[in-house]
């Protein structure tokens, strides 16, 4: 199976010079391709001197993660393309087990490994952790991270499991499937447009799967920190984009009313919490997405919906008012 793994770039030398190594030491046979959304450092020049196997891909804008990757894996022919941080160091053998799941399971679209925290490296990491679901209200949430309680990793995940969202750190997705689904939406720029693209893809009948014995080390906040209001504008805006696109039937307009009220009681408390930037970017969430509201409609009339997409009804009651911090809590 012909493999391709996927690093895309930006102003990111720094990130490169620590990360590039192991994944250049440790990816075996695959393709390693950095894709450079139009950087003004000399992060390319310095992969073509120190890292010669490696190919370029040349993005004309700086589009952000999803009209990078779009642009970057058009011309791709590989059977199994990797998505990759560049702020991602992996393991000896890390891509034997996935693709070893890909071969045997020709319905699998999308896959993730182990993400742990390279701060932190006993613990999973916030950015996908130990594999996605999705409550019912659109609040996405991970085994080994619900909110911000991270899990120390005890091998309690070292298993292989179907979940709703693979984690865009290290996404890896069949090719073929990445081109049917249309990709990602550029309109979310950065943040959850991979868990679109996998709702999409549960919608054609794929299959996404967690897969344990293989582990990486993420950063994480490499290009935006979470202190960045920013962040704070792509989450907020991006969910509800989401919902609209991807929630079946007449509930979605129930559900967007009450993540609206949850929003502005998140808004109140950032404000409460001295942090005026972040409370002016939920603001400006709000007003972009409805901006865009009715494109958003437009794209929703193309979508296949799938109607069991929440793992449960509300991870903000279980979470907050209810005291269950852990995933193991939840299945209980």
């Amino acid at each position: 199976m012909k493999t391709a793994v996927v690093i895309l770039n930006w102003n990111g030398k720094k990130l490169l010079e620590t990360y590039l190594p192991s994944v250049v030491a440790f990816s075996g046979d695959a393709i390693i391709y950095v894709a450079d959304n139009a950087s003004t450092d000399d992060s390319v020049a310095f992969v073509q001197r120190e890292f010669p196997s490696v190919k370029i891909i040349q993005n004309a804008t700086n589009g952000g993660y999803a009209k990078g990757y779009n642009e970057a894996l058009k011309n791709l022919n590989e059977d199994l393309l990797v998505l990759l941080n560049s702020d991602v160091a992996v393991t000896k053998n890390w891509l034997v087990p996935v693709v070893s799941e890909f071969q045997k399971d020709k319905n699998l679209a999308a896959a993730q490994p182990k993400i742990l925290d390279d701060k932190n490296k006993t613990h999973f990491e916030y950015a996908g952790a130990a594999g996605g679901f999705i409550d019912s209200l659109g609040y996405p949430f991970c085994r080994g991270r619900i909110f911000n309680t991270i899990e120390e990793d005890k091998g309690q995940y070292d298993d292989t499991i179907s979940i709703f969202w693979a984690t865009g750190a290290c996404l890896f997705i069949r090719n073929t499937d990445f081109k049917i689904s249309g990709g990602f939406d550029e309109t979310f720029f950065a943040h959850q447009e991979e868990i679109d693209l996998c709702w999409r893809l549960h919608g054609l009948g794929k299959e996404i799967k967690y897969i344990g014995k293989s582990k990486i080390y993420h950063l994480g906040g490499a290009t935006l920190e979470t202190q960045n209001p920013k962040k704070t504008f792509y989450n907020f805006r991006n969910s509800l984009l989401m919902m609209v696109k991807n929630i079946p039937g007449i509930k979605v307009v129930f559900l967007i009313l009450v993540r609206m009220l949850l929003d502005g009681v998140a808004a109140i408390q950032l404000l409460l919490q001295m942090k005026p930037l972040h409370f002016v970017a939920v603001l400006k969430a709000h007003f972009s997405f409805y901006c865009l509201l009715p494109n958003t409609i437009v794209k929703r009339r193309k979508i296949k919906k799938q109607k069991g997409y929440a793992a449960q009804k509300s991870i903000v009651w279980q979470y907050f008012v209810k005291g269950k911090r852990l995933y193991s809590d939840l299945i209980k």
